[in-house]
């Protein structure tokens, strides 16, 4: 069984913006952990290309739709490469081959009945893309969320009937875990109990679309399109697209990552029009939360907006991957604060994690030939940094699951700070100067070193690259967690992720090689 998560398509009106970066991050995180517990991952990302804001964005630049379409998505490409996210796929809504699989798609939904013509009135944003149905009263209504006026609209459409999937939605919606975090439940539960009504699937004269088959001068509403590139990523691009195919490609979906301003069309439309078109519904989705900026509402008039770019030049993604990933409870707002960045940063990853493996490799070196000490007592079980690690672990792959990165983070974090408490209390610089204390000294030193294994462990999926580092200072093979790591056979339990969390697999003896600080404190004398 494959594991299929998604990002959202991300709209490509402008840039990739923190937002979207810290959505991907934390998919990356997903994908990352199911892999290393041996699973088949499949994991999409992507952009949605269509829509009267995109035509209007490439006429305002001086590029034609498909040229400012290009553009943006090979910036979102680069820069996903360049964070080292571990995507199988990277699917764009203007490839021809997603047309096709639309159009195959939109077939099965009006043959069920599911597709009539209406008249389509009221105040539109094009930025939302959407109709809003509580526009103010005024002469010129605007957008609560964009603050431009909306546009009166009045026009002969086709409409997906969502009305007869009501009692359908209501009991999919109240299965415990389909909507995540718990606390988004209740607002989807309070739109449906409204009643769910037919919506809009087509727009008239507008080119920049996908032709609605049968229906001459009508495209396919972007909201409509856009969700059907979760199927299209699927096929792989050198078979021909039989959408059908999808069932044997990874659909249906365990996970799908969203921002909570998009939760009703994945949550409600989206399982709406899998029910007509015969297809499986998604397992979860799960709706974050939003990024402020020193407790301002980041935007380009205040000047306050957080570049990726700039982020990884300036901090590295190992600091910013923490950051987001450890101190922003997912599910809910976060504010990123740049002193608190820097000192988790230096704090957790420079001085906690990074001082413990150098300052302990540099001991066991400089006493015992340059390699892990013997073990002794410390190989048992209940040695009591065996048992912290032990739960740790367990922490570690429970939170992960629940993608509650936050507590999964601090769990590694604490073993670090157990590692840490025990070594200074065992103080073994004191005990190297009294005569027959050795065997104590290099079993005390063994159990850091072991413990500090376990962190790096326990990092993989959450922090790829300083795990890297710090498996690799301690003569350990990293772990392959990217899009290419082989999946376990079935039934087998034969991860080297989940084998490595045992406790005394660091061989004595082994060579350790001269130890390089993993984590360079940050330093930043300028706002980011």
């Amino acid at each position: 069984m494959t594991y299929t998560l998604t990002t959202p398509l991300y709209y490509v009106n402008d840039r990739a913006h923190l937002g979207s970066a810290y959505t991907t991050l934390a998919c990356d995180a997903v994908a990352r952990h199911q892999r290393l517990r041996g699973e088949s991952v499949m994991f999409i990302t992507g952009c949605d290309e269509h829509g009267q804001k995109i035509q209007r964005t490439a006429e305002a630049a001086g590029l034609s739709p498909q040229a400012h379409c290009d553009l943006i998505s090979e910036g979102y490409r680069d820069l996903w490469n360049r964070w080292q996210i571990s995507n199988d796929r990277f699917i764009r809504t203007t490839d021809p081959r997603h047309r096709q699989l639309v159009a195959q798609f939109f077939a099965r939904v009006e043959a069920n009945g599911d597709v009539v013509e209406g008249r389509q009135q009221g105040w539109y944003c094009v930025a939302c893309e959407e109709f809003k149905d509580d526009a103010p009263g005024s002469e010129d209504p605007e957008c609560p969320i964009h603050r431009k006026p909306l546009e009166w609209r009045d026009e002969v459409n086709l409409f997906f009937r969502l009305s007869r999937y009501q009692a359908q939605i209501e009991a999919l919606i109240r299965q415990p875990g389909f909507i995540a975090p718990a606390s988004r439940q209740k607002e989807v539960e309070n739109f449906v109990a409204q009643g769910l009504r037919d919506f809009s699937i087509s727009r008239i004269d507008l080119p920049w679309g996908i032709p609605v088959p049968g229906h001459e001068g009508h495209t396919f509403y972007v909201w409509f399109d856009a969700l059907l590139g979760y199927l299209t990523a699927l096929l792989d691009p050198a078979e021909p697209v039989v959408l059908q195919q999808v069932l044997d490609r990874g659909w249906p979906a365990q996970l799908h990552v969203i921002g909570k301003d998009i939760l009703r069309f994945h949550a409600v439309y989206w399982p709406a029009m899998l029910l007509s078109a015969g297809l499986p519904l998604p397992e979860r989705v799960f709706g974050h939360g939003f990024l402020t900026r020193e407790g301002q509402k980041m935007g380009k008039s205040l000047g306050n907006v957080l570049d990726p770019d700039v982020l990884l030049e300036r901090c590295g993604r190992d600091a910013v991957r923490w950051y987001l990933l450890r101190d922003i409870p997912f599910g809910e707002d976060g504010d990123f604060q740049q002193q608190r960045f820097t000192d988790l940063v230096n704090n957790d990853l420079a001085n906690t994690i990074g001082n413990l493996l150098n300052r302990t490799s540099s001991m066991a070196r400089r006493w015992f030939a340059d390699a892990v000490p013997p073990a002794g007592a410390a190989a048992q079980a209940d040695h009591p940094l065996a048992v912290a690690a032990l739960a740790a672990g367990n922490i570690v792959n429970t939170t992960l699951t629940d993608l509650d990165f936050r507590r999964a983070a601090e769990a590694a974090l604490q073993l670090a700070i157990a590692a840490n408490g025990y070594l200074n209390d065992q103080a073994p610089w004191k005990q190297m100067k009294l005569e027959g204390q050795e065997s104590l000294v290099a079993a005390d030193l063994y159990a850091v070193l072991e413990a500090t294994r376990w962190v790096a462990v326990l990092l993989a999926p959450l922090l790829p690259e300083l795990s890297d580092r710090m498996l690799l200072q301690l003569g350990q093979e990293p772990f392959a967690s990217g899009p290419l790591a082989p999946a376990c056979a079935p039934g087998s339990h034969a991860s080297p992720w989940l084998f490595a969390q045992r406790w005394g697999l660091l061989e004595p003896g082994l060579a350790l090689i001269e130890p390089q600080p993993v984590m360079l404190r940050l330093e930043l004398e300028s706002p980011l």
